[in-house]
């Protein structure tokens, strides 16, 4: 008895140290968000306007931003490296004057303080290329540093700006597939992201369309990115615990490198991801596979590693999407029609991840194992799924 009393005082030693260095490890209380981004065509030249809001919410720790700089990266249907888009950054704090010439002055942003920071990126047509029917997509490429407290680190976000929007398609276009007792349309919408908001989208490309009955679904993966729950792995930095865990998952797992499971472990914890990684090996090990996902909660199954979805995401580590019934519920009830999140690959799996009140999940499941959205770069994150009478 005092052995296995030692052992468990050992153990739970071992968690709380666990959790100790998990808390302490380096952070920023300063967040980044993207606000009130906007394009315009003037002749052959491209300009795109729009805010960074940065927020400290920490009620006494002040931070520096002492760097701040916007990569523009381009996407179309061309060849674009010839492009050489202009960076402009101008700050507009609250408690210093504008400066004008584009150098970014070391600033502090005080406890429970907010500044802003104005973006004009201008893009020419050259070499060809014709940037307002060219070029469909930017991605602003936010690097900045945090300096406080915490040290110094470097920081990383990224920003989709879209340029150019598909036709919304009129009822009389919509061109419906055959499906399994139900007709099948998946919907093109334009590269979303963290400027968009998931209602105003099933609103805009698939409102005209709908019929009472039908059920609009839309992947778990976008839903995540209009949260803004995507990272770039230069900004995560792997313990001991999942560069020592990570190796033991299947290759083709999100959770096989370090930063991929670092992620799940700042979502759930490190004890957590530890006793899931323990008890689904024992489950493994008597004939019960699976135990590591189902005790490590749902993100486990939803994160997405670096080339998990489509470009720029696929630079990024992209988390599955937060209160995913309360979506489903709030269209539902804004479109007249059932909602669900999903999650579709071209193996036949269909994981509805949430979906509103009365919503016909089997059906759902008959419609989507043909994958009728796609996986590459299709661009038809919507898909209407309407039943036969």
């Amino acid at each position: 008895m005092p052995v296995l009393l030692l052992i468990l005082l050992l153990l739970g030693l071992g968690v709380l140290w666990l959790e100790a260095r998990h808390r302490l490890r380096p952070a920023s209380p300063l967040r980044l968000s993207a606000r009130d981004w906007s394009v315009h065509v003037d002749g052959i030249q491209l300009k795109v306007e729009g805010w960074l809001e940065i927020h400290n919410p920490h009620q006494r720790m002040e931070v520096f931003v002492p760097e701040i700089k916007v990569d523009p990266v381009l996407l179309g249907q061309k060849d674009l490296s010839g492009l050489r888009p202009q960076t402009k950054l101008i700050a507009h704090h609250p408690d210093e004057e504008t400066r004008r010439d584009g150098y970014w002055a070391a600033y502090i942003v005080k406890g429970r303080k907010t500044t802003r920071v104005k973006v004009e990126i201008a893009i020419d047509s050259q070499n060809g290329v014709n940037v307002a029917q060219d070029v469909d997509t930017l991605w602003a490429d936010v690097h900045w540093v945090n300096y406080g407290p915490f040290g110094r680190l470097q920081r990383r976000q990224g920003v989709v700006v879209p340029l150019r929007r598909p036709a919304v398609l009129s009822p009389g276009e919509a061109n419906f597939r055959a499906g399994d007792a139900c007709a099948v349309l998946p919907i093109r919408t334009h590269l979303l992201g963290p400027l968009d908001t998931t209602i105003d989208v099933l609103r805009t490309y698939a409102g005209a369309l709908l019929k009472p009955g039908d059920v609009l679904t839309i992947g778990e993966t976008p839903v995540a990115v209009i949260q803004g729950r995507y990272a770039h792995p230069a900004t995560v930095e792997p313990g001991w615990l999942a560069r020592l865990l990570c190796r033991a998952f299947h290759p083709t797992s999100s959770l096989a490198t370090a930063c991929g499971l670092q992620t799940l472990i700042d979502q759930v914890g490190p004890t957590r991801v530890l006793m899931a990684w323990i008890l689904g090996l024992g489950l493994k090990l008597i004939g019960s596979p699976g135990g590591f996902y189902r005790l490590a909660g749902s993100q486990a199954r939803l994160i997405d590693d670096v080339t998990g979805t489509t470009p720029p995401y696929d630079q990024t580590i992209v988390l599955g999407p937060a209160d995913p019934d309360l979506i489903c519920q709030e269209a539902a009830d804004a479109l007249g029609v059932a909602v669900a999140i999903v999650d579709v690959n071209d193996l036949g799996r269909v994981k509805v991840l949430a979906s509103s009140r009365d919503c016909d999940e089997a059906l759902l499941h008959r419609a989507l194992r043909p994958n009728p959205a796609g996986n590459a770069n299709e661009r038809t994150p919507l898909v209407l799924v309407r039943p036969h009478p």
